[in-house]
């Protein structure tokens, strides 16, 4: 459908070699620079990861020889309802208030597209207890993507003091105390580190499901990662590390940043192909 599109427009001579998805090109990218790197990360406004597997270990393709690509679309992961038990109030009104009701649940808990919403939904109810903003719920607060994940970021930054904090509220339209930005900031630390904590989770689970497909005591292994919410939050990085080294303590995990993954590892998959398929022609 690409090439007839493509074919249509008359304009140029393009063919499609490969399609390349941005964890994909991330993880390429990583690994054309360290040949360790078999696992791609994208911890930005979506959240997914794939990784390299061995033939033999993938049932429903033919074949023992080599490795194979999976990406997982671990934002789906929960839609049949395994992590019900860990989502709260909050996690389902984003959730029915979404675009997909019942759909990329893992993604609505750790990716930058929804954390400031759910922010946005726990503001409301503390609000509504009398616990924020007089218990007045201000015509700003109900609008749905008011709180977008930046603030989470500038709010959640060390060096900024309460009464920053404030002038980001009062930005939003939101006329807070300084007790109300010590909530707010909480708020905003709690949703976040959930986020990164349920993220590595989810990468301890597949470096340690290596280790053990390897056979080995220890898993030396690089990931790339792209993303703003790794790059530019101020924690969020730091507490996924911490939260794979804990859960896989026997995993020797390095990060590797990506920069443009998606356009550079896409290039390389072309690359490779094109010149497979030449070979394949003589």
């Amino acid at each position: 459908m690409l090439r007839e599109a493509i074919r249509r427009r008359n304009e140029f001579d393009l063919d499609i070699v490969a399609v390349v998805n941005d964890t994909v090109g991330t993880m390429m990218t990583c690994g054309y620079e360290d040949p360790n790197c078999e696992i791609g990360l994208i911890a930005g406004t979506g959240s997914n990861v794939c990784y390299m597997e061995d033939m033999k270990n993938i049932e429903i393709v033919e074949g023992n020889e080599g490795k194979m690509c999976i990406n997982t679309e671990w934002g789906a992961f929960g839609d049949n309802g395994c992590i019900d038990n860990i989502r709260t109030k909050y996690d389902k009104e984003v959730d029915e208030g979404s675009l997909n009701p019942g759909k990329q649940r893992y993604e609505k808990m750790t990716s930058g597209m929804y954390l400031g919403e759910i922010v946005r939904q726990i503001l409301i109810d503390l609000t509504k207890q009398g616990l924020l903003f007089r218990g007045h719920i201000s015509e700003s607060l109900m609008k749905r993507g008011i709180f977008e994940t930046k603030f989470l970021s500038q709010i959640e930054s060390d060096r900024l003091a309460l009464l920053q904090v404030r002038r980001i509220l009062q930005q939003l339209g939101l006329d807070s105390t300084c007790e109300d930005s010590i909530i707010v900031k909480e708020v905003c630390g709690v949703v976040s580190q959930r986020a990164a904590q349920l993220c590595g989770a989810g990468l301890a689970a597949i470096v340690e499901k290596k280790r053990e497909n390897r056979g080995v005591e220890r898993l030396q292994i690089t990931v790339g990662v792209d993303g703003t919410l790794y790059k530019l939050h101020p924690h969020f990085s730091r507490v996924l590390q911490e939260t794979v080294k804990e859960l896989a303590p026997q995993c020797d995990v390095t990060f590797m940043l990506s920069e443009d993954g998606s356009g550079k590892g896409a290039a390389l998959i072309t690359a490779v192909a094109k010149r497979l398929h030449n070979v394949g022609q003589k």
